[in-house]
């Protein structure tokens, strides 16, 4: 659960802008932050990031997988200006953006033609996801446009135990299911989950995934599975709601987590990302817990 005390301390840093009061701000900002910028320096680029700026709108939070900290997200009214904020249990600023958002319309409101279930059972965290790059970091590529990153998070907490162990993490060798039924394109298997976690392998930015052709110009792309888990080969046929492999931490990842999109080609690296249909949650976005798909037992 985010803490409503934390949310309310972070109402006043908008508000403050949009007032042009900045010298709070700076102020509450973290040492390292204040060391790479000076209060005029923070002030002069405040003033003319907002000349524009008339209101924000919160978006839904998210929080930050270390400690108490919070990161907050606001847009404008346009939808063109932004800004995000991570704050500790101290109140002390971490990290703060502000950002002039590009916008795809034309795709943005394009979704798939198929209609998708989420690819786990029970409920998992949207850490990235959205159409900006504020509550999506992936918005800037258009092969990974409108991809997501989901975690298992309970008390605000990804884990439990030893921070740099894959296996303190509640998502790590957690089932991933096949989000709609297909021919399996693509497999990886041999990728080694990163250890300790932090690491990441660049190499094989995926690591393990499973690319599943959906028959109808779809590709659903789950990556970043854990080693070994990978239960199909290519050519095989898959229902919605099979076990394809486990969450896994291989490939570019800093923790374990599955990365989730669908493409329009099967040539992921010079595909279009699409927005994906859902058929439980009209909208998923960064700070969003979602309801994965039930298992059998949940009928009964």
């Amino acid at each position: 659960m985010i803490r409503q005390d934390l949310i309310k301390r972070a109402a006043w840093i908008p508000k403050a802008f949009l007032e042009g009061i900045y010298t709070p701000i700076y102020e509450a900002c973290s040492d390292s932050f204040r060391e790479q910028l000076s209060l005029e320096e923070f002030s002069t680029f405040s003033a003319q990031f907002h000349q524009e700026v008339k209101q924000y709108q919160e978006l839904p939070a998210s929080i930050v997988p270390w400690g108490n900290a919070v990161r907050y997200v606001w847009v404008d009214e346009s939808g063109e200006n932004g800004m995000s904020a991570a704050i500790d249990a101290n109140g002390t600023i971490l990290g703060l953006r502000l950002a002039h958002l590009s916008r795809f319309p034309e795709t943005d409101d394009a979704p798939t033609k198929g209609i998708y279930q989420l690819p786990f059972h029970g409920e998992w965290f949207t850490y990235w996801g959205g159409a900006n790059e504020l509550l999506n970091y992936h918005y800037a590529y258009p092969s990974q446009r409108y991809a997501f990153d989901f975690l298992v998070m309970r008390d605000g907490y990804t884990y439990a135990g030893d921070p740099l162990r894959n296996e303190s993490y509640f998502a790590f060798g957690q089932p991933i299911l096949a989000p709609a039924a297909g021919k399996v394109l693509k497999v990886s298997d041999a990728v080694l989950d990163n250890e300790l976690v932090g690491a990441v392998n660049e190499r094989y930015a995926a690591g393990n995934f499973v690319e599943i052709d959906h028959g109808n110009g779809e590709y659903s792309l789950l990556a970043h599975l854990q080693h070994g888990s990978v239960t199909l080969k290519p050519g095989d046929s898959v229902e919605q709601g099979q076990v394809v492999g486990r969450c896994g931490n291989s490939g570019n990842s800093s923790e374990p987590h599955l990365h989730y999109q669908v493409s329009d080609s099967s040539d992921l690296l010079h595909s279009k990302s699409l927005p994906i249909r859902f058929a439980t949650v009209p909208h998923v976005i960064q700070g969003m817990t979602v309801q994965g798909q039930k298992k059998v037992d949940d009928y009964v």
